[in-house]
């Protein structure tokens, strides 16, 4: 018996061997953070597991890896795990270990950022909305029953990591985790419980003991054991509370979230090089992209409220997973250029100059050598910089990297990689009709609601959260017995609704008198119309939608959504108004819709229910059902929603998330250009004035059967679904671009390049789609060498120098030439 005891032991002891055998130490100085002892540059990108697929993980992954990431940030979404308490889903793209594990297939580094309040644009910050209706409980500061609950769930998502060795000190990918997020941006509004909260949050991340450090963003007060980081646009004037945490930057907003109503916005990639570019001079060693791949905001996820089903970003990555070009490819060769620097720059010596007039260097040493930073802050002068006998050009709002102080390898503002501008056809699918052929189905709007009848009642007006959002509706309804007598009683009687940040449909007497909804950052509005009421018994129905609960904000949770009140019944009788308030009667109420219940939306629902004449268009609350074949190919597949309302799609039962191409975005805002040089904002670089905030909807491939699919629609406002159609994805058109002695490339993504229609060498002028000749004109047929060069295939490089195209009529006039050209695929 002794001698089995001695083996179980000595097997025990082999496999604890072999499972920390790859353990990776991962600490940090007041320089960088260290892995296995050594000081590293590590650049990484934000992916969110469940705005993608797992069927695209390993695809955005190696792309990542291919744009030279080191590693992939995620948070960790509580409410989409939890949904009730201790009913738990990591199935499917919820299926947190199997992303780990993807990522650590490919190489590269996780920060796991628990949270787990994450902020994201995600439904409620990404925190459960049961957690609202816990007696007593007080959301992210020092209350006990929330940060129990906290524990609990964050405890349980260490455990399954710890149970994978999925943490650099077992052999796993994660070198860092993240507790609470942004906290620093409302702890005032805490007082002292939000500073004992935040030293709670810290105290209890150390006890976990996943053997990696732990992050506190934006989180100025951090405890000492926490390395606190920046987010935002720029971050190189940043500087950490404790002298040994690195300057780390775990938010470089690539470009910015789309609420419904609102443009598309734009970020460009001379600017975000130029930020990267700033932090790495200023002495940074870690700096995440938020997002490298911003994703899909799939089923009823968006938060906000108001935030659209995209959520693209403007990443490096799009939404569909396409590279997108240029700032993909001049992002990646600013990371090869850091990284072929990283030992200088984490262990070299610094020493700052100020050239004047907003433009700086920063010059690296070893005893191997020197790197040096020329950074021209001024938005609208370029600068010339000498520097041990040489003069540099450096352009307005740009930075040049000079990785031996004597020759530039990169300058932000020089873009030498293609542009891709992305198209869409249409459906292509093997014996698929012209047109889709639908079949409908009312919303079945029961009696029982008309009627004033709920499941639950109280004599108030309750918080929409209060039904732990299983659904986007909840039912208001009450009775009203009037006499001719009553004092409001007259011809001139209106129902008036105080709503917030949502939409309202309205009905009396089972008649629907009308509809309203808010805008994006507005939180309350009126609704107001006049009804007819009858003597004796009248019924109010009132049907809240929501957009997503609020996700961001000091004590965002306390904020009322659906009808707070007061809603009252208005008369007016010549010049008095009489006011009777309805908020205090007895409310009935009812969660969701039978359709929603029924799920009209699966494939198994019975088709008989099914009408195919008389199909209604502009018709409330009606489902539209059609089956369609997959596009052909392996290109990204997006649906066309424009002539729909509002509502929810299905593509074999899978949610695609909330339409709305009927809320057109506003229509001033947009720019005419898009000048990268001076400081970024969401409001810089806007488009999509006046037309549909969003017509497109992503539709992923793994959705997709290769034999028959369906579609299926919830329209909650009327719309026509005659123009909906399938389209896919592709590149279009490619502009290549490279400043002189740089190679130009173009690629059609796989497909041959099958024309050239405009190439010049020398001062070209214009952007991809208008480019002109500048008056430094080429002397040789620039057209030719390219079209000889590059037709035919699917992918071509020239080097953009004089030895290829000749002199140019102003080669000794000080002119930056590039070469530039515009291919079709």
């Amino acid at each position: 018996m002794a001698s089995f005891k001695l083996l179980v032991v000595c097997i025990l002891a082999f496999w604890c061997l072999c499972s920390f055998t790859n353990a990776t130490k991962v600490s940090h100085d007041g320089r960088a953070i260290t892995i296995d002892g050594q000081r590293r540059i590590i650049i990484s990108g934000s992916i969110h597991y469940p705005r993608s697929t797992s069927a695209m993980w390993p695809d955005l992954i190696k792309k990542a890896k291919a744009g030279g990431v080191d590693a992939i940030e995620t948070y960790v979404f509580w409410n989409a795990h939890e949904p009730l308490p201790r009913e738990y889903d990591f199935s499917g793209n919820l299926d947190l270990i199997r992303f780990l594990k993807t990522i650590q297939d490919e190489g590269l580094y996780a920060v796991l950022r628990i949270g787990p309040y994450v902020c994201a644009e995600w439904n409620y910050g990404g925190l459960p909305v049961w957690l609202h209706n816990i007696p007593g409980i007080e959301l992210r500061t020092a209350n006990t029953l929330f940060m129990n609950e906290m524990q609990t769930f964050t405890t349980k998502i260490v455990n399954m990591v710890k149970g994978e060795n999925l943490f650099a000190a077992q052999g796993g990918p994660i070198i860092l985790a993240q507790i609470e997020n942004e906290y620093g941006n409302v702890i005032s509004s805490y007082g002292d419980a939000g500073k004992s909260y935040i030293n709670w949050c810290a105290n209890m991340a150390n006890s976990l003991d996943i053997g990696v450090p732990w992050i506190m963003c934006q989180e100025d007060d951090a405890p000492e054991s926490m390395i606190n980081t920046c987010n935002g646009w720029y971050c190189d004037a940043f500087t950490p509370n404790n002298p040994n945490s690195p300057k780390m930057w775990t938010e470089n907003w690539t470009g910015w979230f789309k609420n419904w109503g609102g443009l598309d916005p734009k970020r460009t990639a001379e600017d975000v090089a130029f930020a990267v570019a700033k932090f790495f001079q200023k002495g940074g060693t870690f700096q995440n992209y938020y997002m490298y791949h911003g994703g899909t905001n799939f089923g009823r996820t968006a938060g906000g409220p108001y935030i659209t089903t995209s959520y693209d970003y403007d990443a490096p990555l799009d939404e569909y997973g396409n590279l997108n070009q240029p700032k993909y490819g001049h992002l990646k060769e600013l990371h090869d250029v850091l990284h072929s620097m990283e030992k200088i720059l984490t262990y070299g010596i610094i020493t700052d100059v100020d050239f004047g007039n907003s433009v700086t260097g920063t010059i690296y040493s070893t005893t191997e050598g020197q790197s040096c930073f020329f950074v021209n802050s001024n938005p609208t002068a370029d600068a010339e910089v000498v520097y041990k006998g040489r003069m540099y050009n450096i352009p307005a709002w740009s930075a040049s990297i000079l990785s031996d102080c004597k020759n530039e390898v990169y300058n932000t503002a020089k873009v030498n990689t293609q542009t891709w501008m992305m198209e869409k056809h249409v459906n292509e699918a093997e014996n698929e009709p012209a047109e889709l052929k639908w079949a409908w189905r009312p919303e079945i709007i029961d009696d029982s609601v008309l009627r004033g009848d709920g499941r639950t009642s109280a004599k108030k007006l309750i918080d929409q959260k209060v039904a732990e959002d299983v659904s986007d509706y909840l039912w208001y309804m009450t009775n009203l017995f009037l006499d001719k007598n009553d004092p409001i009683w007259c011809d001139d009687m209106s129902l008036r609704v105080n709503a917030t940040g949502q939409v309202l449909h309205a009905y009396v007497n089972g008649e629907y008198i009308g509809t309203e909804s808010a805008r994006y950052g507005v939180f309350h509005y009126v609704f107001e119309k006049k009804i007819k009421l009858n003597p004796g018994p009248n019924k109010i129905t009132l049907l809240s939608a929501t957009i997503g609960f609020q996700n961001y904000g000091p004590k965002f949770d306390a904020v009322q959504n659906g009808i707070p009140g007061p809603v009252v019944i208005v008369g007016n009788k010549g010049d008095e108004t009489i006011v009777k308030d309805l908020s205090t009667r007895k409310w009935y109420y009812k969660v969701g819709l039978p359709g929603f219940d029924q799920k009209f939306y699966a494939a198994a629902t019975n088709s008989s229910e099914w009408q195919v004449d008389h199909l209604p268009i502009s018709r409330r609350m009606t489902w539209y059902k059609t089956t369609f074949k997959a596009p052909l190919g392996d290109e990204p597949v997006s649906l066309d929603l424009e002539g729909m309302g509002k509502g929810f799609a299905w593509v074999n039962g899978n949610n695609i998330g909330r339409y709305w191409p009927s809320f057109i975005a506003q229509e001033t805002g947009c720019s005419t250009g898009c000048d990268y040089r001076g400081q970024y904002d969401n409001s810089k670089c806007a488009s999509n004035c006046g037309k549909p905030t969003q017509k497109w909807y992503h539709v992923p491939r793994s959705f997709l059967v290769d034999d028959e699919n369906e579609l299926v629609l919830f329209e909650e406002y009327g719309g026509n679904p005659l123009a909906v159609n399938f389209q896919t994805m592709r590149v279009g058109k490619v502009c290549g671009n490279a400043y002189e002695n740089k190679t130009m490339e173009i690629s059609c993504d796989g497909r041959p390049i099958s024309s050239i229609r405009f190439a010049s060498f020398g001062d070209v002028q214009g952007s991809c789609g208008s480019f002109t000749k500048g008056s430094c004109q080429e002397e040789t047929d620039v057209l030719s060498i390219v079209e000889k060069a590059c037709v035919g295939k699917e992918t071509c490089s020239i080097e953009a120098n004089e030895a290829v195209f000749g002199s140019t009529s102003c080669s000794n006039d000080g002119f930056t030439k590039r070469l530039v050209a515009e291919a079709v695929c």
